[in-house]
């Protein structure tokens, strides 16, 4: 089987490339802090040093960073992937940055004579764990399906979506949707809970009218007590909003829901709760206005 290259093991980098392991793949793993790395050694990953060196190894490399500088960092600096992708070798960056991120990157790849996808995925923490990731996919088709065994265990459903920027854009409409979504259940929540309403009667009422769904199912009782353990973190929440509202501007859309959403999570960020899962914009949304 050949190895596979993962860079990135943050808390989602870190559950995919365990899945691959599980899964008997052969794994390369490179992390900024290579402590991180240590864990997945101890289920049979090899280490490198540097991005490129990971490259250098592997026949395709999978990236999973927090946001766009961090995608581009690890290919355009030294030691980067840019330094020994080269023809036969294939790159697929699984982060969520805007489309412009991507098409720098995929033409910095294919100058190269490597093959490029972007590979964005919906869902969080517990997906990743349970291999139920949805990932949406765009680029080079022959690298889409050499990497579809390695999506098969990391995801429930892969989408491939045809050109570079496509992969990304849906991924930002999905983060959008999520934020306004989770802003608006915040309000509600608040709202019940101050007009004296259990809350726990009421996530059950939720559950069984037409705007039932997991995330309110998932969220809805961490949230009532004020439980934010990080799945998906509220600063990369905001950072979607910010890249998603950037895209509406770009395409003359007036997204006022969206907007006012974004003002709640940088409110959340400005309270110090950045590091904290996305639901926490619950405790900005608690917060009255002065």
């Amino acid at each position: 089987m050949e190895e596979i290259g993962f860079l990135g093991l943050g808390i989602m980098g870190k559950a995919m490339s365990m899945n691959l392991l599980r899964h008997g793949f052969k794994v390369t793993v490179w992390n900024r802090t290579l402590s991180r790395c240590d864990e997945l050694v101890e289920h049979g990953a090899s280490v490198a040093e540097t991005p490129a060196a990971v490259v250098k190894k592997c026949k395709y490399t999978i990236a999973m960073l927090s946001d766009p500088s961090a995608a581009l960092s690890v290919v355009f600096d030294k030691d980067g992937v840019l330094e020994q992708i080269c023809s036969g070798k294939g790159y697929i960056d699984m982060s969520t940055v805007d489309a412009d991120t991507s098409l720098k990157i995929s033409e910095a790849i294919t100058s190269k004579g490597g093959s490029f996808l972007e590979a964005p995925v919906s869902g969080s923490k517990k997906p990743a764990e349970d291999g139920q990731l949805v990932i949406l996919a765009a680029g080079v088709k022959a690298l889409y399906e050499e990497a579809l065994p390695a999506f098969g265990v990391m995801g429930k459903k892969p989408f491939f979506l045809g050109h570079v920027g496509n992969g990304a854009k849906t991924k930002l409409v999905v983060n959008m949707i999520m934020g306004s979504m989770m802003t608006a259940f915040s309000e509600v929540l608040v709202l019940a809970d101050r007009s004296g309403l259990n809350p726990h009667t009421f996530l059950d009422v939720l559950d069984l009218c037409g705007i039932a769904n997991p995330m309110f199912r998932m969220k809805g009782p961490t949230m009532i007590q004020g439980s934010y353990s990080p799945a998906f973190p509220l600063k990369h929440q905001q950072k979607d909003m910010r890249l998603a509202l950037a895209l509406g501007d770009e395409k003359g859309i007036s997204m006022p829901v969206a907007a006012a959403a974004n003002e709640a999570f940088k409110k959340a960020i400005s309270m110090g709760l950045g590091d904290l899962d996305f639901s926490a914009v619950h405790e900005a949304v608690k917060v009255p206005e002065h």
